[in-house]
Order: structure tokens, then sequence, then C-alpha cells
């Protein structure tokens, strides 16, 4: 399930509403912030999805024709995001287990 992301080829950001819109709006903001920063730095398509147990996974796509996009930044620039956002990303993380999937054991985890 997508959550969020940003299109540098298409100057756009993608916000899942439907599902997370009771998420507080400066957190929004920040998660708009973040991946549309990334995608101005790096370029290619940022997504952050959850996988069916509940972790968030940062998705970077790019296009095979794209020779300014930079692989190697790419990948440093997730691992700095998962360092610099460890808590915003556990957070959501927990927000996905419990109120979307309703599972109550993750409160006490």
């Amino acid at each position: 399930m997508v959550l969020c992301g940003s299109n540098y080829y298409e100057q756009k950001y993608y916000f899942n509403d439907e599902v997370f819109g009771k998420l507080p709006q400066a957190i929004k903001e920040e998660l708009q912030i973040m991946c549309v920063l990334f995608t101005e730095d790096i370029g290619g398509v940022l997504i952050l999805e959850y996988t069916p147990e509940g972790e968030l996974m940062l998705r970077v796509e790019s296009d095979e024709s794209d020779l300014l996009y930079d692989e190697i930044g790419s990948a440093l620039k997730v691992k700095q995001l998962q360092s610099e956002k460890q808590e915003l990303l556990e957070s959501l993380e927990l927000y996905y287990r419990v109120v979307i999937k309703g599972e109550t054991d993750a409160i006490s985890n």
C-alpha cells in the first residue's frame, strides 16, 4: 500500500489521502517536503509504501533513458533519510499496523 510519493519527471507529489487522511497535517507536510526534496536532489521517483507485514519501504525508480539520474546518490540518500527520519518512519509503521491493519498487539511491541 502506497503512503506517498514524488515524481521528478512529472513534477508531482502524491499522498494517499483516502487511507491516510487522518494523519496530522504536520506529518503530511513533512512527508511532502522529504519526498519532493529527494526527487529534486536525486531525480527519479520516490515511493513510500508498506509491505504486507507493515514495514515502510522507500522505493526509488528511474527511467532507463535518464542519464542524469544518480543511482549511487539515490542509495546513499535513502540511507540518510532512514537515519535522519527514523522516528517518523517508525511512528508511521506503528500507525499503519494499529490504525489501518487493526493490530492491537503492535502497541505493546
